[in-house]
């Protein structure tokens, strides 16, 4: 801070004496400290969170590229509606079975909903994770937390009871639907799970199950 010294004079006078302002430079340095400290810290704790997808690798030649095959009894349809609603089926459906097609089961995105679905078709495989995560926090599997989402994976790698999810969504659905169930994947520890173009014979399906009506379901099936 800026300092104005006085000297005594004879007599008990006292004159000012200017002198050139000081400025005391400690309590910023401090300061600069502090804040660097803050910032480093406040940037490590806010990590942008990222969903990791992956996808498939690109087919160079389809027609010498076998489909893979898909056990029916574990494939689970999720077909994103609209007024963010759910629909799904289980096993497939074979186009020329259009005239009878199975019914489709309503759901929503809550807890109660496809969450539930989603749990008991793989309740072996979270059992296994949410085992895993205790035995992590109590200290019996003793590895390192980086480790634990490798570890986590392996498991899903090696499952063979769980559900094959099908992700496909009708027109009227929008982007926010196909991010939540994309989360619903993780929360319930899908290890299989991809997203593919939805059938003309589904959109008859959600249209027969919401009541409504498309031009293009009739033209489809010549």
């Amino acid at each position: 801070m800026a300092e104005i010294i006085q000297q005594e004079k004879g007599g008990g006078e006292k004159r000012a004496k200017k002198v050139v302002p000081h400025i005391d430079m400690t309590p910023m340095v401090d300061l600069m400290c502090l804040l660097i400290t803050f910032f480093m810290l406040t940037t490590a704790f806010s990590k942008a969170k990222i969903m990791e997808i992956i996808l498939p690798e690109k087919i160079k030649d389809p027609t010498k590229q076998e489909a893979p095959r898909i056990a029916a009894s574990r494939t689970l349809n999720i077909i994103l509606g609209p007024n963010d609603k759910i629909y799904w089926y289980p096993g497939a459906v074979k186009p020329e079975d259009y005239n009878n097609l199975p019914p489709v089961f309503e759901t929503d995105y809550s807890a109660e909903g496809i969450r539930k679905v989603l749990l008991d078709r793989n309740r072996t495989l979270a059992r296994k994770i949410a085992e895993a995560n205790d035995q992590f926090i109590t200290g019996k599997l003793n590895i390192k937390q980086d480790s634990l989402a490798g570890y986590i994976a392996q498991m899903k790698k090696d499952d063979d009871t769980g559900p094959i999810v099908l992700i496909k969504a009708h027109k009227s659905a929008n982007y926010g639907n196909f991010v939540d169930i994309l989360d619903e994947m993780n929360i319930c520890g899908i290890a299989r799970y991809t997203v593919v173009d939805i059938a003309w014979y589904e959109d008859k399906m959600v249209e027969l199950a919401t009541g409504l009506t498309s031009s293009a379901s009739g033209s489809s099936t010549n």
